[in-house]
C-alpha cells in the first residue's frame, strides 16, 4: 500500500548554556515536554503496526496540546481500488462530529442575544408533531441535549429510505414516547437538525453558509464543506469502506470494498453534514479546547460543555472498549465523560464507511482527533489509548495487535 505522511511534531529546544560554562539543568517542564514526546511516539508506533493489520484504509490523527498542534499525521490510501495516499487535506465525513458545530452556532447566537435555549423546537419546525402534543415542551436545549422523549434514534430507518426529514417530523406523533420531553436521554439525529433550521432563522442565512462563515472561515477550515457533492468534488477525498464477506477460503479475509457515499444523513446537516480533513479539524478541537475565543467565547464553551443529563447507554455502549469510563453526561452537542476520575469531552461520529472521533481533557489542555473510511473496533480504541498515555495510566494493548478486528459502530 502506498503511503504519503506528514507530520508535525513541536519538539523541546534547550535552553542556552549558563555564563559561567556549567550545564543548564532541565526544568520540570522540559521533562514534562520531553515525556509528552515520548508518549506521542509511543502513540505513534501502535498505529503503524495497527495498520499493518490491514484494518485500516485511510486514517489520519491529529493531537493538539496547549493550543498548538503537537502531532499530525496521516496513514494509507482514500481507496483500495485506486490507491491514492490520504494527505493532511484529504476530505473525510465526520458524521455526528457535525453536531458540535450546530451547539456551537447556536451557543453564539445565544451569547449574542439572538436565541433562548427556551425557545419552542415548533418555532423553527412548526411540522414537528409529538404523542399527545408534547411538542409544545421539546426546547431546543431538550432537543440539543436529546431529550425529546423518542426512543433512540428514531426514524432514521426513514430517513435511510429517502424520506424528507419535513416528512417524517410529523409522523413522531404516531411513536410511543419512553418518557416525558426532558425526562431522559435518547440519541437523535432527525431532531436534532431543527437546531440547524434555528440558527438559519436568526441569522437570516442557509445554515452551511453561517457555519462557514462564523466557523469555517475564522478557524482557518479552508478546506472544511457540506454535503455529498463538496466532497465527491474535492481533489482529495477518502473513499467509504466496509468488508466484503468472502466465503472462498483461499481469498484473503474480510478484504475491503468502496462502497456508495450514503447521502441520507446530509439531508440533516446539522446532524451529520461536515466533511473536513484532519487538518481543519486540529483547529476545530483548538477552538474547542479555547484556543479562538474571539470565534468561539469561553460563555459559549460553558454553555454547550456543561452537562444536561446523564446517559447510562453510552456509559453501558462505549465500557466495551473503555474499561475506564465511570460514567457519561451529554451536554449539547458534545459528551462528558468521568474517564479514570478525570473530566473528558468527546463526541464520536459514524455513518457507512467512515468512522471519526475526537476526545480531550480540559484539564491537561490536550486531545485528539481521529478520521478513518472504514469502522473497526481498533478505531474506537485509538482514544483510550491516547487518554491512558496523557493520564499516565497502566498501558494496555488497547488495539489487540495479535487479534482481528471486529466490527463496532461506535458512539454517535
Amino acid at each position: 500500500m502506498r503511503k504519503w505522511i506528514t507530520v508535525l511534531l513541536i519538539f523541546l529546544v534547550a535552553p542556552a548554556a549558563a555564563s559561567d560554562g556549567a550545564p543548564t539543568p532541565l526544568t520540570p517542564f522540559a521533562t514534562h515536554q520531553t515525556t509528552q514526546d515520548s508518549r506521542i511516539a509511543e502513540l505513534d508506533a501502535t498505529l503503524e503496526r495497527a495498520l499493518q493489520t490491514g484494518d485500516f484504509v485511510g486514517l489520519a490523527v491529529a493531537v493538539v496540546r496547549g493550543g498548538e498542534t503537537h502531532f499530525l499525521k496521516t496513514y494509507g490510501d482514500v481507496s483500495v481500488e485506486a490507491p491514492e495516499p490520504v494527505t493532511p487535506d484529504t476530505l473525510f465525513r465526520i458524521a455526528s462530529l457535525s453536531k458540535g458545530f450546530a451547539s456551537s452556532l447556536a451557543g453564539i447566537a445565544v451569547d449574542e442575544g439572538l436565541l433562548s435555549l427556551d425557545a419552542p423546537a415548533t418555532d423553527f419546525a412548526p411540522m414537528l408533531a409529538l404523542a399527545n402534543g408534547a411538542e409544545t415542551s421539546l426546547t431546543l436545549e431538550r432537543l440539543l441535549s436529546h431529550r425529546t422523549g423518542l426512543p433512540p434514534n428514531a426514524y432514521d430507518n426513514l430517513l435511510e429510505a429517502g424520506i424528507a426529514p419535513d416528512d417524517i417530523l410529523p409522523q413522531y406523533r404516531k411513536v410511543k414516547p419512553i418518557c416525558p420531553v426532558g425526562g431522559c436521554y435518547a440519541y437523535q439525529n432527525i431532531t436534532y437538525d431543527i437546531a440547524g433550521r434555528a440558527v438559519a432563522a436568526v441569522y437570516d442565512a442557509p445554515f452551511s453558509d453561517i457555519v462557514a462563515s462564523r466557523l469555517f472561515t475564522p478557524l482557518g477550515m479552508t478546506t472544511a464543506s457540506y454535503g455529498a457533492i463538496a466532497l465527491s468534488e474535492s481533489h482529495s477525498w477518502a473513499r467509504p469502506h466496509s468488508r466484503r464477506r468472502n466465503r472462498d477460503a483461499n481469498a484473503p479475509a474480510n478484504p475491503w470494498r468502496v462502497v456508495d457515499v450514503k447521502a441520507p444523513y446530509y439531508a440533516t446537516p446539522a446532524a451529520g453534514g461536515v466533511n473536513a480533513s484532519i487538518l481543519d479539524m486540529a483547529q476545530w478541537l483548538k477552538a474547542q479546547m479555547g484556543a479562538a475565543p474571539e470565534v468561539i467565547s469561553p460563555r459559549v464553551l460553558d454553555i454547550i460543555h456543561t452537562p444536561h443529563v446523564n446517559t447510562p447507554s453510552e456509559s453501558r455502549r462505549m465500557r466495551r472498549v473503555m474499561p475506564n469510563l465511570r460514567s457519561s453526561q451529554y451536554g449539547l452537542g458534545w459528551r462528558i465523560y468521568d474517564y479514570a476520575g478525570t473530566r473528558v469531552i468527546a463526541h464520536g461520529g459514524s455513518v457507512d464507511g467512515y468512522g471519526a472521533h475526537i476526545v480531550f481533557i480540559p484539564d491537561l489542555e490536550t486531545g485528539i482527533v481521529i478520521l478513518s473510511n472504514t469502522r473497526t473496533r481498533r478505531l474506537w480504541s485509538i482514544a483510550p489509548m491516547f487518554l491512558d498515555l496523557a493520564l499516565d495510566l497502566p498501558r494496555k494493548d488497547w488495539l489487540a495487535l495479535e487479534e482481528t478486528g471486529d466490527s463496532f459502530t461506535g458512539s454517535k
